[in-house]
């Protein structure tokens, strides 16, 4: 088959060229507070020393380090750094920031297949503590999906807040997809076994499960998941499972330390990053995927469904290291 069968129409294409280039230029505003807590800090090091020593590294640790980039992404990206260096006989301090760049994209790739649940009969469960924007991006997925002409499914299994199966409701009007809900208080499994079953009949191509956000009780959060999956692997064996955490760039550290606590009592394939428009911590982006080697899926900057959007590791450090010169 003609490889241009596949390619959208130059109006589609160009559209889409225009809202890509309109996300980018709303992550760089987005990440100018991260710009300027980390890269103003490089640029004086990369320019105040003479020569490539043990005191220049130690100065680029601390910059990412405080940049909420974290320890083991830092080491990580400075020992590659180091060897770039050793390997390509580079001896002016200037001429390691293209390699730093680079090292950072090396540690945020997420791969080929980090999207696969879009292109399969696929069940998504999000999970995160109330006030990260959890229930506003099952939304904004939900209307991504359904202009790829998916047919969506949602499960309102947070039960426990009185108003996320009302904030659920009119996201699922907008994106012109299905609900499923229950009562206020009511068992989530339960929810979820009703959403199976309609997600079945209809022939969905994605049921999204929104989930209660409790960490503070973790032995209730852990058997609430547990019984979902229960449900799941009884009822809908042949779906492909994806867990998405929903964090809040803006708590900084605060964001990895939640990730990995839900990351101890479920298996979370990747990460949302909401609220990137105006965080002096976008840095915890690089530091969640090379901590805890789970991929940042999704970024957010803004309000509306086009400020949802694939995280591109390329885009994210472009945007984070962009001067004004480019322009």
């Amino acid at each position: 088959m003609d490889e241009s069968d596949n390619a959208l129409p130059d109006d589609d294409q160009q559209e889409e060229s225009t809202k890509k280039e309109g996300f980018f230029k709303r992550l760089i505003s987005g990440l100018t507070k991260t710009r300027d807590n980390i890269v103003s800090g490089m640029d004086s090091i990369f320019s105040g020393f003479s020569k490539i020593d043990e005191e220049f590294y130690e100065e680029l640790e601390e910059t990412l380090i405080m940049g909420d980039i974290g320890v083991n992404a830092t080491m990580r990206i400075l020992d590659d750094l180091r060897d770039k260096v050793k390997a390509q006989h580079i001896k002016e301090p200037m001429a390691c920031k293209q390699l730093l760049i680079d090292s950072i994209k090396e540690q945020m790739d997420v791969g080929e297949t980090a999207y696969e649940f879009e292109d399969r009969t696929s069940v998504v469960f999000v999970i995160g503590v109330n006030g990260v924007g959890k229930t506003t991006t099952i939304g904004k997925l939900a209307g991504k999906l359904r202009a790829q002409n998916k047919k969506v499914v949602l499960a309102a299994a947070d039960t426990f807040r009185a108003a996320a199966g009302e904030q659920l409701k009119e996201w699922a009007n907008r994106a012109d997809a299905d609900l499923i809900g229950g009562q206020e208080g009511s068992d989530p499994a339960a929810v979820v076994f009703d959403a199976v079953s309609a997600a079945k009949a209809r022939k969905a191509d994605v049921l999204l499960c929104d989930t209660a956000g409790r960490l503070h009780n973790k032995k209730n959060l852990m058997d609430e998941l547990k019984k979902i999956n229960r449900v799941i692997d009884r009822e809908y064996p042949e779906a492909y499972r994806e867990t998405l955490v929903v964090l809040d760039a803006t708590t900084g550290q605060n964001a990895l330390s939640q990730a990995r606590e839900f990351n101890d009592v479920t298996d979370i394939t990747g990460v949302v990053l909401t609220k990137m428009d105006g965080t002096a911590k976008g840095g915890i982006a690089i530091a969640i995927q090379a901590e805890l080697g789970i991929p940042v899926k999704y970024i957010g900057v803004g309000e509306t469904i086009d400020d949802l959007q694939k995280f591109d590791a390329d885009d994210f450090v472009n945007a984070l290291f962009y001067t004004n010169e480019e322009e």
